[in-house]
């Protein structure tokens, strides 16, 4: 049970509801700060919709980082995203693999992606080795996104977990096909 209520539509300002547009409960939460909202969809909708970074690539780092926390909304969230841009169950199963330290045939890049993740989660910040891979596939620009992209996303399972954020049913199913372990 969340530590906060969720908020309804009829709840906020006339001017503020917008912000319940996707009736996720994670906009139901944090709308009781409408700033907060805002601020967190322009950083947000940048990383899906403005960032020229490679999408599968993107979900991959993201659902690195909902793994390593734990975050069941998060993780359930981005598994339906992920496959939405182009994550198979296979990368999925693959992401577990390279976390648990197996070796997978994943291509080069996109381990490089995962530890990178794996390394901001864990660790505070990429390695110098991991960024020195990064920067010479990336250009600049995608650098930058995903850094960012994995920056965000760390401070998002923090928030989701102080909170104590409930999974909707229609994610419940996301869940329960990759469960987080224990």
């Amino acid at each position: 049970m969340a530590r906060l209520p969720y908020l309804e539509v009829g709840d906020l300002k006339p001017e503020d509801q917008e912000l319940l547009a996707r009736g996720i409960n994670l906009q139901k939460i944090l709308a009781h700060s409408p700033g907060a909202t805002r601020a967190h969809h322009a950083l947000g909708n940048y990383i899906r919709h403005g960032s020229t970074m490679d999408a599968r690539l993107r979900e991959m780092a993201i659902l690195q980082v909902g793994w390593l926390a734990r975050s069941p909304y998060e993780w359930s969230h981005h598994v339906k995203i992920g496959f939405d841009f182009g994550v198979s169950e296979d990368d999925i199963r693959k992401l577990i693999a390279e976390t648990d330290g197996e070796d997978t045939d994943l291509a080069a890049i996109d381990k490089t992606v995962l530890r990178a993740a794996r390394e901001i989660t864990l660790d505070g910040k990429v390695s110098s080795e991991t960024f020195a891979v990064l920067e010479a596939h990336f250009p600049k620009e995608h650098l930058i996104d995903l850094l960012v992209t994995m920056a965000f996303y760390n401070a998002v399972v923090r928030f989701l977990a102080s909170t104590e954020m409930d999974v909707e049913e229609s994610y419940q199913p996301y869940l329960d096909q990759f469960p987080l372990p224990e």
